[in-house]
């Protein structure tokens, strides 16, 4: 890390090969600590020990400095080994084009020697406060992550509002639909409702009502007594019984067959059940807790779902919101799901990449999280360094249309800006503000304009 105390000043690590512009860097800038190698064998070794947040890299090293075919070599290493580092490049004049494909593999900026050092100060305490945001984040990602209340990692209004409805709903025994596609997350607020929830010490009993072939799953639902068909050997109880003094998850319950429903309609009115083969009835206090991603009006109207079923389970109904919708939230559940995945790879830190990002946020993900995960655990496992680039997430970003007024596309451009900055920086106004460039008031000034508050 840069900073190793707090009054410790914030590491640079300088590779150029020319002794008196690596003692003007000394004293030119002073307020950090400059750490310099004269190749990329020495550079490397001074990565490791002093893990620098940002690097200067002349593109020109031994053993060909006329060529910057090393330059990249040593930027590749060191995006490899620490792929979060802001790499400078440092180029002559005449080669712009070489910069730019520098910042095409992943280095922060570039500067043309001879620079104005106060232009470069400009830029390497722009990279430093850049790195700090990033770390930053990533702790609040991590923290937020950690959380063992909900599980849940969002900074989308329209997913805190529904977590909101979770904390609310949890003390009671209401029955709960939940609504949405699949992949959003619908089990894991259906646990989430069960662990703050008063029966939190007993159990939580799913089971998906499309995955069952329909011969087994009234026996699944309600169990049955030995005799009852032919292989039922002994007494055996059913999910509903199971979840005494719990709660039961009934995933896909629009993949209900009408006969089930009726017998399913009459538990929840009487809170009894009798097993098959039965003909003692059983009381079962339990909390049910449903979810389906069809529409269940529709499937009403096609009398393929029962009415009064429908109002018996709905009494509090939650629509989840696809993850297409919930700004922000691709990119900062897909850092989270990294860090995760590369400790459990044994891999070193890795990061994404520019185009990666834009990617992320520009896929529409018909799959939701379930989707993303998969993406993400993939490219974890497949990508070759330690930068994660949009064909490793088997990706590309999606330019769409092209809209041509100018003040639509400058609205826009501040719109998803302000959108990305605010996901990278969980939610906090002063750290957005810095990320964007902008003073604080003006950021509140754009959130209300563009109704982000």
């Amino acid at each position: 890390m840069s900073d190793t105390g707090e009054n410790a000043r914030p590491v640079l690590l300088m590779i150029d090969d020319d002794p008196g512009l690596r003692t003007q860097f000394k004293w030119s800038f002073d307020q950090y600590e400059v750490v310099v190698a004269a190749d990329r064998r020495e550079g490397m070794a001074m990565l490791r020990r002093h893990q620098p947040d940002v690097v200067t890299l002349d593109l020109g090293l031994p053993p060909d400095p006329d060529s910057p075919e090393e330059g990249y070599r040593s930027l590749q290493e060191i995006l490899a080994f620490a792929p979060t580092t802001k790499v400078i490049a440092l180029t002559g004049q005449s080669d712009r084009a070489n910069a730019v494909r520098a910042i095409g593999m992943g280095a922060y900026d570039f500067m043309e020697k001879p620079f104005e050092t106060e232009m470069l100060a400009m830029v390497l305490d722009r990279a430093f406060r850049l790195a700090s945001l990033e770390r930053e984040n990533r702790r609040l990602a991590a923290q937020a992550g950690s959380d063992s209340v909900d599980g849940l990692l969002t900074q989308d209004p329209g997913m805190m509002k529904v977590c909101r409805q979770i904390e609310r709903l949890a003390p009671t025994n209401a029955t709960v639909m939940l609504l949405g596609e699949s992949g959003t997350g619908k089990e894991l607020l259906a646990r989430a409702l069960h662990e703050q929830s008063p029966r939190k010490d007993k159990r939580f009993v799913a089971i998906n009502c499309a995955a069952i072939p329909e011969t087994l799953l009234e026996s699944e639902l309600f169990g049955y007594e030995r005799g009852a068909f032919t292989g039922a050997v002994r007494q055996t109880i059913g999910k509903i019984e199971t979840a005494h003094e719990g709660t039961l998850f009934l995933d896909e319950i629009g993949d209900l067959l009408p006969a089930l429903q009726a017998k399913l309609l009459r538990f929840l009115q009487e809170r009894r059940i009798e097993r098959l083969g039965g003909r003692e009835e059983i009381p079962v206090d339990v909390r049910v807790v449903c979810a389906t991603h069809q529409n269940l009006r529709e499937r009403m109207e096609q009398g393929l779902f029962r009415e009064d079923l429908f109002y018996r389970l709905g009494e509090m109904v939650i629509d989840i919101p696809p993850l297409r919708d919930r700004a922000g939230d691709p990119v900062l559940l897909a850092n989270a799901m990294l860090r995760r995945f590369e400790q459990s790879a044994g891999r070193g830190r890795m990061a994404f990449g520019p185009d990666a990002l834009d990617a992320i946020e520009s896929h529409q993900w018909p799959g939701n999280v379930r989707e993303l995960e998969n993406c993400v655990k993939r490219a974890s496992i497949m990508a070759e360094g330690g930068l994660i680039t949009a064909v490793d997430l088997g990706l590309r970003a999606d330019g769409g249309e092209v809209d041509l007024s100018l003040r639509q596309v400058r609205e826009d451009a501040e719109r998803r800006a302000i959108t990305r900055a605010m996901a990278r920086v969980d939610g906090n106004v002063t750290l957005a503000a810095e990320l964007l460039g902008v003073s604080r008031p003006t950021l509140y000034m754009l959130l209300n304009r563009y109704g982000m508050r």
